[in-house]
């Protein structure tokens, strides 16, 4: 079932266009990465999803959607008495859930109670993201939008969240749409890339979308030589 259309869409900021021209879908269960240089786009494309963002063209999101976001980064002050626990409790009445689903959320992030109860700010990178990630779940999401979500971690912390993410798609049945640099992550794990530097340079399964040409165009030399095993399953290594 087709969740998103996209058509001739632009975001204009100020006097610069920062996207042009775009045209993709989403569909249930798709897992599409968007990747390009700095600069190309990618956030304030996900910005625009969201309605953060003036546009033209069109967005169109089914009527049954229920969107979930994970912005790229966000500064936690370690005084800042809040947690997790309190952040989730105040997000379910907002959206009128039982409080009753955070510590199953929070199990499915990797959260303990302790770590739910614990100030944000004395919670490591990938805590935090995990804690991020619990948030957006809340309400229920059919999607998931995450911007560079492994942006802070280290190669392991990366790993592990890139992985969370791919699990939680199947246990709640999500679509998900994903701003990544990790070329290793995106072989493995989307169904589908868009290949973004401003115009779409290119969309389609990974095996087909990455090829050296598209690389060269999006980094440059040193990545057209980049090789992936098109032959494993999600979740193998591909490095």
């Amino acid at each position: 079932m087709r969740l998103l259309l996209v058509k001739n869409l632009s975001v204009t900021i100020g006097n610069q266009k920062i996207v042009e021209d775009l045209y993709f879908e989403l569909n249930s269960g798709n897992r599409l990465s968007i990747i390009g240089p700095n600069g190309a786009g990618k956030t304030v494309l996900l910005k625009a999803l969201l309605g953060l963002f003036p546009y033209s063209g069109e967005i169109v999101w089914s009527p049954n959607v229920r969107l979930g976001y994970v912005p790229q980064k966000i500064d936690a002050d370690r005084h800042l008495p809040l947690t997790f626990r309190d952040l989730f409790v105040s997000k379910c009445r907002t959206v009128r859930v039982a409080v009753s689903e955070i510590d199953p959320i929070g199990r499915s992030v990797g959260l303990t109670r302790e770590m739910l109860e614990t100030p944000v700010g004395h919670l490591s990178g990938g805590q935090f993201q995990r804690g991020q990630i619990g948030f957006a779940l809340i309400g229920r999401p059919n999607v998931l939008l995450l911007d560079e979500p492994t942006s802070s971690l280290d190669e392991p912390g990366e790993e592990h969240i890139y992985e969370l993410i791919y699990r939680l798609q199947d246990q709640y049945q999500l679509a998900v749409i994903t701003v990544s640099h990790d070329l290793s992550f995106v072989s493995r794990y989307a169904t589908q890339v868009l290949c973004l530097n401003r115009h779409t340079l290119c969309i389609g399964a990974p095996q087909k979308a990455l090829t050296p040409n598209v690389l060269e165009k999006l980094y440059g030399p040193s990545y057209a030589y980049y090789h992936h095993n098109h032959d494993q399953s999600a979740g193998g290594d591909s490095r």
